[in-house]
């Protein structure tokens, strides 16, 4: 299929983008990799739906705080506010039917639905395309997530999201990213490496044990991920889960993002006008309910 033919034309957005070389940068938000190594298509499963898609990669804005990742609440307000104008230029550009915002915290969100409604264009995310899913698929669903800062900034996104009473639990692995001041912790970077090559993965086994806590003491009936340096954990988690007896769902952000973005384009809708007002709308409520 040619790519003009193609029904999907998407961009995709990181949260950030570190310098090249820089000695806390994870390599697959550098520069210099392929827009399929960034998409970490050789270890997400990912590959099948993006067949059907013509789509571009960018980066992401780079973070002003700093040389890092992004954990703290402050690092996602500033990662937030960098990334709206890509969203925005996009969108002007008349190339893209859908964005997919990339990041389990999916910093900036909400503030692109409303630039992007403007333009007709649906933004998915990772968090909030997780969560909805998991909700067709069980009962409640638990998170499996790394380090205590992120897990209660994720914990505000199912407040926003109004899934506290379908989220279990969040559940703590409590490995980090590379940061400064810290050399002698045991990253989640250093982790997956290990996995993917094959080698015991301390991150895996964590997993498991909070995933069967999540099933058995917390009534989870669907698992999900929080921070997008955790999905690579998916396939492993599926796997144990199932040679232990347990079938459920496993769910990771950038496949559900993507499935959810092309639904909004086969049904042809976008965000709700109510939810997000123009500037100034032709109609208006005199109440807003709860």
């Amino acid at each position: 299929m040619a790519e003009s033919q193609k029904k999907y034309r998407f961009l995709f957005i990181q949260p950030f983008e570190l310098s090249k070389g820089g000695k806390l940068v994870d390599k697959y938000h550098s520069a210099e990799l392929t827009k399929e190594k960034r998409m970490r298509m050789e270890y997400l499963n990912i590959r099948h739906l993006l067949e059907d898609v013509e789509w571009d990669f960018h980066g992401g804005p780079k973070p002003p705080y700093g040389d890092w990742a992004v954990e703290t609440r402050e690092e996602f307000a500033h990662v937030a506010a960098a990334r709206l104008p890509i969203v925005r230029e996009a969108c002007k550009s008349g190339r893209y039917n859908a964005i997919v915002l990339l990041g389990g915290g999916e910093p900036g969100f909400i503030e692109s639905r409303e630039i992007a409604r403007g333009y007709g264009i649906p933004v998915t995310s990772c968090a909030f395309s997780q969560m909805h899913i998991a909700t067709m698929l069980g009962n409640k669903f638990s998170v499996i997530d790394f380090t205590e800062t992120h897990n209660m900034f994720y914990y505000d996104l199912v407040v926003r999201h109004r899934m506290t009473e379908r989220c279990a639990s969040i559940r703590n692995i409590n490995f980090y990213h590379g940061r400064p001041g810290f050399t002698d912790e045991s990253t989640i970077d250093e982790q997956r490496d290990k996995a993917l090559r094959g080698e015991p993965s301390e991150a895996v086994e964590r997993a498991l044990t909070e995933a069967v806590a999540a099933i058995e003491e917390d009534g989870a009936e669907v698992i999900t991920f929080g921070c997008s340096d955790v999905f690579w954990l998916q396939s492993f988690l599926q796997k144990r889960l199932a040679a232990l007896g347990w079938e459920l769902p496993v769910l990771e952000g950038y496949s559900s993002a993507i499935a959810l973005a092309k639904l909004y384009v086969d049904l042809g809708v976008d965000a709700s006008g109510l939810m997000f007002p123009g500037e100034r709308p032709k109609q208006w409520r005199r109440k807003k309910v709860f």
